[in-house]
């Protein structure tokens, strides 16, 4: 059974793979898409400034209301706990209730699909948040594979309600930043329980007994917290009260993503479902008008072949999470990964006097226009690859940049063969080929060339010297 699923209907429609046969070349479809931009939807855009709410996540308090940019999949059955196992790189050895973990799916050659937050909420009961591509993956299962599981599916928000009235299953909140317990422990009424990292607790919210995950995000502490949708205003408007004493700022939709920039996660890499004959019959189901099938790509990376484009989770900073315990979907291709060389994760910072070059195209009308550069996130598709260049070749791909106020810099998040190293001045190709592709997002431009340092990630030093190992995990 699925609830709020409009993209499995009775109807006939074209599938993925339909699509692609139809359409030749799955890059130039994608680089090409008319989906426009990636919206997060119904939260509003600023609720003091973009600035203020990132400096408040380092520095006193802030709400994150995630109720909305994200979809979710409740699992349930005596076989749901070995079908999601099956499903990723992690091992459930110890996994119980009331506990949680990133879950990581891969293509059956070893490629990431996608990632998110796997709830394990009572036995034979979880629950998985995170974006379409992988809540379609173990839809797919679930209605397929021959697992005692009944799946319940609830999409995210419309990127444009239009006026209609917008209803989820949950509300989802997090609170986070130094004073973030002091905001918690006021909401609680008296001291927290003892909750440790990636285990989940009960605390009380006006009278209400409200389930929370001990998590954060930009290494600093805190809760993420959730209940039945009908309970959202009650429990937004107390946490907001509870903070006024502490420097707490909401977040708004402008500002939220940002935050990656710091704590170091990619967020969005294409998901590996395009090629392979394993993975035809996953194309068969997928519709043509799924995120997979509208979603785009962008940046100065072009390749022809479609798995250029694929990470391993090696690259994406999950190889800690690879365990070999288990019998899951990829593993032996991963065995054969791990014996090459990896590209890892860092973080790119941009050079200021390179940057700005782009923003004073934006001020004379005789000279070159450059790529607009928005702040405080720059993407303007699903998935951005730009071409990092050293000694003439490609080394790696920027993924996911902004602007930290935080930090007074420019930064951007992606992947570095083994032989760059931190601290090396490379070259970021910003702005993509020929004046640009036909995408909604993309203004005639013309290429320009940035310096950008290789840093760690997380970039920020909180994140790097805070966060709990295999989370979001430090790369060396």
């Amino acid at each position: 059974m699925t609830v709020n699923d409009p993209e499995h209907t009775t109807m006939k429609q074209e599938n993925l793979e339909q699509l692609l046969r139809r359409s030749g070349n799955p890059v130039q479809m994608l680089r090409n898409s008319q989906i426009g931009a990636y919206v997060y939807p119904v939260v509003p855009y600023e609720f003091s400034n973009w600035r203020s709410e990132q400096v408040a996540w380092q520095k006193t308090a802030v709400l994150y209301d995630q109720s909305h940019h994200m979809a979710e999949i409740t699992v349930k059955g005596p076989d749901a706990l070995k079908m999601l196992s099956h499903l990723t790189i992690n091992s459930f050895n110890g996994f119980v209730p009331n506990k949680a973990k990133q879950m990581v799916p891969c293509s059956h050659d070893g490629y990431v699909i996608g990632d998110g937050i796997l709830f394990y909420l009572e036995h034979n009961e979880l629950l998985f948040v995170g974006r379409a591509p992988t809540v379609n993956w173990i839809q797919f299962h679930a209605e397929t594979g021959g697992y005692q599981v009944e799946a319940i599916r609830d999409d995210r928000s419309p990127s444009y309600p239009r006026g209609k009235p917008v209803f989820r299953r949950h509300y989802r909140f997090q609170i986070q930043g130094p004073n973030a317990m002091q905001v918690l422990t006021k909401l609680n009424g008296g001291p927290l329980p003892e909750i440790k990292f990636f285990n989940m607790g009960i605390i009380d919210i006006n009278g209400r007994k409200v389930r929370c995950l001990r998590h954060g995000m930009a290494g600093e502490p805190g809760l993420e917290i959730w209940g039945p949708y009908a309970e959202y205003d009650e429990v937004r408007a107390a946490v907001v009260e509870a903070g006024r004493d502490f420097g707490l700022l909401e977040v708004g939709a402008r500002a939220y993503s940002s935050n990656t920039l710091e704590s170091g996660w990619i967020p969005s890499p294409l998901p590996a479902v395009y090629t392979g004959e394993k993975m035809r019959p996953y194309r068969e189901w997928l519709p043509a008008n799924g995120y997979e099938g509208t979603g785009s790509i962008g940046g100065s990376f072009v390749s022809q072949d479609i798995e250029d484009y694929y990470l391993t989770p090696y690259a994406l900073g999950y190889g800690p999470f690879i365990k070999f315990d288990h019998d899951f979907i990829g593993a032996e291709a991963l065995k054969r990964h791990a014996s090459e060389p990896q590209r890892r994760k860092v973080t790119f910072a941009w050079n200021p006097a390179d940057f700005i070059k782009i923003y004073a195209s934006l001020l004379d009308p005789q000279g070159e226009n450059y790529k607009y550069f928005d702040f405080p996130n720059c993407n303007y598709s699903s998935a951005s690859y730009d071409r990092i260049m050293a000694g003439g070749r490609t080394v790696g791909f920027s993924m996911f940049g902004g602007y930290s106020y935080n930090e007074r810099t420019v930064l951007s998040l992606g992947v570095v063969d083994p032989e760059v190293q931190i601290g090396d001045v490379v070259t970021l190709v910003w702005g993509e080929e020929n004046g640009g592709t036909r995408k909604p997002t993309v203004e005639p431009h013309k290429q320009l060339e940035v310096r950008v340092r290789v840093a760690p990630a997380p970039y920020s030093k909180a994140a790097r010297e805070g966060y709990h190992d295999g989370w979001r995990t430090r790369q060396t």
